[in-house]
């Protein structure tokens, strides 16, 4: 695993800068890679999808763990130095693009997980992507501590919203261990955590692209009454009759519902326009 010492030798090798706008920071404490590696729960032989793998610090953990590596680099530069770093290793693969363009389920054949340090900037949505896909066993990421905090709270946490209940629609979600700011070259300005995801089947009879449709429009006004937000979609008196048939008050929050409570609320309107009512948009 890299150094601090041998991670500015390859940024100055091959005349690189982090980029702050990509959010690089490069994982440098050796404890922390193997604590990852650890609680991933990577054996010999896995196939991990590694997104992000900057230098490649991870990337050789991953390998020390026996583990097969496809990484997918976007920063061309970062691509040369960590083709050096793995340098003729059968067993790493290194695609350069970036991942949001990357068939996953055609590159990555199965079984695989995905262990990354993920850019900041980009977390939620490359894992709400990989989540979407239903092709990895799990993953377990690296990401500012906000977010992992996000991805992992329940309804009367002050972090829960809409993202958290996303996630929650496809993946058990923990955070698994908290890193310090320190462990990272350059320093962020911010700490991070692990987050462990498992992916788990959908459970209730709402569609879940349905139920997704209902919660993006519901937090369009957070801190309002959730019919507001919802009335431009089905009409107000809809919103109020399907709160009203699933024991809420009409004067509910969006922050106040968790997922199993969006269900049935997309259940109730459903009914309504099963029962003759107006289309209801919630595919």
């Amino acid at each position: 695993m890299l150094t601090v010492a041998d991670v500015r030798d390859l940024l100055r090798r091959h005349e690189l800068a982090p980029s702050r706008r990509l959010g690089q920071h490069f994982v440098i404490d050796h404890n922390t890679l193997r604590r990852m590696v650890a609680d991933a729960r990577v054996q010999p032989g896995d196939h991990v999808c590694e997104i992000g793998p900057g230098l490649g610090s991870l990337t050789v953990a991953l390998r020390e763990a026996g583990a097969r590596v496809t990484a997918i680099e976007i920063d061309a530069g970062l691509v040369r130095a960590l083709t050096e770093v793995v340098g003729t290793d059968p067993l790493v693969r290194v695609i350069h693009a970036d991942v949001r363009d990357v068939d996953l389920v055609a590159e990555v054949d199965p079984p695989a997980l995905v262990v990354a340090n993920l850019p900041y900037a980009l977390a939620t949505t490359i894992t709400l992507d990989i989540l979407a896909l239903q092709h990895f066993d799990r993953a377990h990421l690296m990401v500012q501590r906000e977010v992992g905090q996000r991805w992992t709270a329940d309804v009367d946490d002050p972090q829960f919203g809409a993202v958290s209940l996303k996630i929650a629609a496809y993946a058990d979600a923990r955070i698994t261990a908290k890193i310090s700011r320190r462990a990272f070259y350059p320093v962020p300005g911010v700490d991070s955590v692990t987050v462990g995801l498992e992916p788990r089947p959908w459970q209730y009879a709402a569609p879940r692209p349905a139920v997704l449709a209902l919660v993006r429009q519901g937090f369009t006004q957070r801190r309002k009454r959730l019919r507001n937000a919802l009335a431009p979609m089905v009409g107000a008196r809809t919103v109020d009759d399907s709160l009203r048939a699933i024991g809420l008050a009409v004067d509910v929050r969006a922050e106040q519902l968790g997922l199993s409570t969006w269900c049935d609320l997309a259940d109730a309107l459903r009914e309504r326009e099963i029962a003759g009512g107006a289309p209801i948009p919630l595919r």
